[in-house]
C-alpha cells in the first residue's frame, strides 16, 4: 500500500503530486462506501480524533466529524469560543491538555496563518490543517480538483479561473497550488485592491475582465467576499461587485460554450453568483460537499495509517 510523503496536512505546497493521487484514488473508494446502505467501516476504531476550531465553522466542522465517524474514530470536538482561550492559555497548552487525553490527530481551524505548522513542531499528534488566517484550506483545495477530475474526467490540461477576493482567500492558495500539481492552468480575476501584490509570481495569469476570463476558462471557481477578514472597503459596494464580478443566468448563456460553476461556500446568493446559477445544470456546488466528506474520509485514514505503524 502506497503512503503520503507527510506525516501532517498543513498545507498543499508540501506535497507531491503522487500524494495527491493517491488521497484520490483512496477517496474513490470511500464515495463507493458513501453510496452503500450503511456508510461505515471500522477502519479507525482505535483512533481518537480532536476537532479544534479556532474560528466559526459549519460546513467545514461537519465534513470532518462526518468524516470521522464513517471511518469508526473516536471523535472530541473542541470550540475556543467556549474555552480557557478566552482565558488567555496559550495554543500549545491548549492542544497539550488535549492531547493529554490521548488523542491521535488534531484537525485545526485558526485565524492565525502558519498555526498547524507551529502546532507539528511542538506536539506528537497528526495535524490536519482546515484553514490557517488567509493562508491555506488544503481539503477545500483536494475536493474542488477531485470534483473537476469526476467532472471533467481530468484536470491536467484544463483551463480554470478563480474569481473574487483573492488577497483574503485560503481557498485561493490552496487550489492555485493543486490545480498546477495536477497540470492545470490558472487564471485570477476579481478587483485589483482584491488582488495580492505579487500573484503573478505563483504562475498565474490575471484577468480583470470577468467575460474573457469565462470565455477562456473550463471552469470558474467563485469565491466569497469574506468581509469578516477585510478592516477597510476594498470596492465601492456590493451592487458594483456584482455588476463587474457576479455571474447570473444571462451571462453564463452568453457564452460561447458551457463551464463548469464552482463554489466553496457558503455563497453569497445574489452577490457572487445568482440563484438560478447556483442551483443550474452546470453547477456542481452540491456535488463538491459531498465530494468533501470522501476526501476527508481519505485523508484523515491515510494519515492514521502512518500513526498505527
Amino acid at each position: 500500500m502506497s503512503e503520503l510523503s507527510v506525516r501532517h496536512l498543513l498545507g498543499i505546497k508540501y506535497l507531491n503530486r503522487r500524494d495527491i493521487e493517491l488521497i484520490f484514488e483512496t477517496a474513490d473508494h470511500f464515495k463507493e462506501v458513501l453510496s452503500r446502505p450503511i456508510k461505515k467501516v471500522p477502519s479507525l476504531r482505535d483512533i481518537t480524533i480532536a476537532n479544534i476550531f479556532f474560528e466559526n465553522s459549519t460546513r467545514t466542522k461537519l465534513s470532518f466529524e462526518l468524516a470521522e465517524k464513517r471511518l469508526s474514530a473516536d471523535v472530541v470536538n473542541f470550540s475556543a469560543a467556549q474555552s480557557s482561550v478566552r482565558k488567555g492559555e496559550t495554543l500549545i497548552d491548549t492542544v497539550n491538555n488535549i492531547l493529554s487525553m490521548k488523542v491521535d490527530m488534531v484537525v485545526m481551524r485558526h485565524p492565525n496563518p502558519g498555526a498547524g505548522i507551529f502546532l507539528s513542531k511542538h506536539v506528537k499528534a497528526s495535524i490536519i490543517n482546515a484553514g490557517d488566517g488567509a493562508h491555506e484550506h488544503p481539503t477545500q483545495a483536494l475536493l474542488d480538483s477531485y470534483s473537476i477530475r469526476e467532472k471533467l474526467g481530468d484536470v491536467g490540461g484544463k483551463k480554470v479561473v478563480i474569481v473574487g477576493d483573492i488577497l483574503h482567500s485560503r481557498v485561493a492558495l490552496s487550489n492555485i497550488f493543486a490545480l498546477q500539481l495536477l497540470g492545470a492552468e490558472v487564471k485570477v480575476c476579481g478587483p485589483k485592491t482584491l488582488m495580492p501584490k505579487h500573484v503573478e509570481s505563483l504562475g498565474v495569469t490575471v484577468e480583470p475582465n470577468l467575460r474573457n476570463a469565462l470565455e477562456w476558462c473550463d471552469v470558474a471557481n467563485m469565491l466569497r467576499i469574506q468581509n469578516e477578514r477585510m478592516d477597510m472597503s476594498y470596492f465601492p459596494s456590493t451592487r458594483e461587485y456584482t455588476r463587474q464580478f457576479g455571474i447570473n443566468r444571462k451571462l453564463l448563456e452568453s457564452l460561447s460554450k458551457e463551464i463548469v460553476i464552482m463554489h466553496p461556500g457558503p455563497i453569497n446568493r445574489g452577490v457572487e453568483i445568482t440563484s438560478d446559477v447556483a442551483d443550474s445544470g452546470q453547477s456542481i456546488i452540491l456535488n463538491q460537499v459531498e465530494n468533501g466528506v470522501a476526501i476527508r474520509m481519505a485523508v484523515i485514514y491515510l494519515l492514521a495509517s502512518q500513526i498505527k505503524q
